[in-house]
């Protein structure tokens, strides 16, 4: 993990003003984990994504107020997610996060649509300051509130979820799986990603906790409806129908 000594640990930081919502595309999951901890003991919510296909989906949704995209990432390299993010209009400002620090490599990432750049090691206290100066930035932009998938809904602000215009009553880590399965959407989701992303487990707990809550939300969701849009792929994972 290229993370800098600091002068006083990550839980001493100082809340910070204005919450935000950040997006983390990084695939050293120990990197990962230390820095989703450090933006959640200063305030913020940090989501992850482990490699850079999932990390496009993610940003796509375009409700993030900041992405920290690292340079060099599996399936989709940080470049080129940013790169389709710009094309598809999407103006979350991104702070690039990567071992190639040079000069050269800096201006090929602010080129690419990056709005800052900042070289690993890295002192976390500087990360912050500059990804809380992204944020204010972007203060103005609208955001999603909503997410839609076939005839499911959800609504992120009032934390309801409905289907073809009727309610449907979730518990809250129910949501938190529908939310994220349904940003995924299209995507066969695994169980590493669920383990990650809605549990925050960064080992397999060898236990059915997925299975029952698959199972739950799937009665809730599907039960009734002519066509089940939570599907199970074997041998890969889960995915919610787009269509």
């Amino acid at each position: 993990m290229q993370l800098k000594e600091l002068d006083s640990p990550l839980w001493t930081a100082k809340p910070a003003r204005q919450p935000m919502r950040i997006l983390v595309i990084e695939d050293d999951r120990e990197a990962a984990g230390w820095l989703v901890k450090g933006l959640a003991e200063s305030g913020h919510v940090a989501d992850h994504a482990g490699d850079g296909e999932e990390g496009l989906n993610l940003a796509s949704e375009g409700v993030h107020d900041v992405l920290i995209v690292d340079r060099m990432l599996p399936k989709i390299d940080g470049l080129t997610i940013i790169r389709k993010l710009r094309e598809n209009g999407i103006k979350t400002p991104v702070l690039i996060l990567s071992a190639l620090s040079d000069v050269d490599e800096r201006v090929k990432g602010l080129r690419a649509g990056g709005d800052d750049y900042l070289g690993k090691p890295y002192a976390f206290a500087e990360l912050l300051a500059r990804i809380e100066n992204l944020g204010h930035r972007s203060v103005d932009a609208p955001l999603a509130t909503r997410l839609r998938a076939a005839d499911l809904e959800i609504d992120l602000l009032t934390r309801t979820v409905t289907r073809g215009g009727k309610p449907i009553v979730l518990q809250p880590r129910e949501f938190k799986l529908l939310e994220y399965l349904v940003r995924n959407a299209g995507h066969i989701v695994t169980r590493t990603m669920l383990l990650e992303n809605v549990w925050d487990y960064h080992f397999d707990p060898q236990t059915n906790v997925i299975d029952v809550h698959i199972s739950r939300l799937r009665s809730k969701i599907d039960k009734g409806y002519d066509e089940p849009i939570l599907q199970t792929v074997r041998g890969a994972g889960y995915m919610i129908r787009d269509t």
